[in-house]
């Protein structure tokens, strides 16, 4: 019987040591590199690209990279993920040093669509990759980059380094956060004549609006977003500017829970306004409105929704407004 204990006390002993080091090694890792594939890409740089750009931008980039002091888009800190550690956008204004000016738009490409940087590290899910985004909205999001918007001009301003919280570095061990692979053919733009197909894309692969309103960020599948954990059922928790814990909607059409009672002009409402049905505050940070989307862009997405599996899930607020 002595013997049994002292083997299950060595055994327990040896999987402390394992996990200690195993903890340590994840500790102190910094980021994995990962090939870099060379993408040669010249976009041409057009009014009407850099206008689509801009619009995109607004959406998609502006929220995160976007500096209050310096009015362009030269970084912050993220406060609204401290579960993936102290975490600063980059800069990606047109200065050569502290900014993209030095990246070609291959390199730019290849990094928005994989999270793979030009140097090969990769950066985590903090950082949205438009995987599936078509490539003409890309090229538009490349050309308002050199264009000239007072967004996007040179400035040196650099934000401290990014220090990745142990979850982070815990699940790039084990590979649950990994690179997109490349895709291997041109991505179409969507058939906007087809309400349900245009509003899928512009919810899942343009902006992306998933990947908040689904359950658990490490528990989304951007590949195939439908397959995501709670998809579109809300309950993802983020934070506010304050750092105060709000939960993100849902947005199926569970009519208690959701917004199944609400009608296309209620959601029209809430996505540009930011105003619910009755009129209190809908839409808070970190997210804004979307008033550059058209009507009847948010009219596809409520069209989509109506098609998504209803989840039943009542987030609560957690503090008062």
């Amino acid at each position: 019987m002595k013997k049994v204990f002292k083997a299950l006390l060595v055994i327990i002993l040896v999987i402390i040591v394992l996990t200690g080091v195993l903890a340590l090694y994840i500790a102190v890792r910094g980021l994995p590199n990962y090939p870099v594939e060379k993408i040669s890409v010249k976009v041409d740089v057009t009014p009407e690209r850099i206008e689509k750009g801009t619009k995109l931008a607004s959406m998609l980039c502006r929220s995160c990279h976007y500096n209050n002091g310096t009015q362009k888009f030269t970084g912050r800190e993220l406060k609204e993920v401290p579960q993936f550690g102290t975490i600063y956008s980059k800069n990606i204004t047109q200065d050569k040093i502290a900014g993209i000016g030095s990246w070609t738009d291959g390199e730019l490409i290849h990094f928005i669509r994989t999270g793979i940087n030009r140097n090969g590290k990769y950066i985590p899910p903090y950082m949205p990759k438009l995987v599936n985004i078509s490539d003409e909205d890309l090229y538009s999001i490349i050309a308002f980059l050199r264009s000239n918007n007072n967004w996007v001009q040179a400035d040196n301003t650099r934000q401290p380094e990014t220090t990745p919280s142990f979850l982070t570095k815990f699940l790039l061990t084990i590979r649950a956060f990994k690179p997109f692979p490349y895709p291997k053919k041109v991505i179409a733009p969507p058939d906007t004549t087809n309400m349900v197909a245009w509003g899928k894309y512009i919810s899942c692969y343009q902006l992306e609006c998933f990947a908040c309103h689904s359950k658990d960020f490490a528990k989304n599948d951007y590949g195939n977003p439908e397959k995501s954990l709670g998809f579109f059922g809300g309950g993802n928790k983020m934070y506010t500017e304050e750092g105060k814990e709000i939960f993100t909607l849902n947005i199926t059409m569970d009519e208690k829970t959701g917004i199944g009672s609400w009608s296309q002009e209620d959601f029209i409402k809430a996505v540009k306004t930011g105003q619910l049905p009755n009129g209190q505050p809908a839409l808070r940070y970190p997210m804004n409105p979307y008033t550059n989307l058209t009507d009847d862009e948010v009219k596809a997405i409520y069209a989509y929704l109506k098609t998504v599996p209803v989840k039943q899930n009542k987030v609560e607020r957690k503090f008062e407004e």
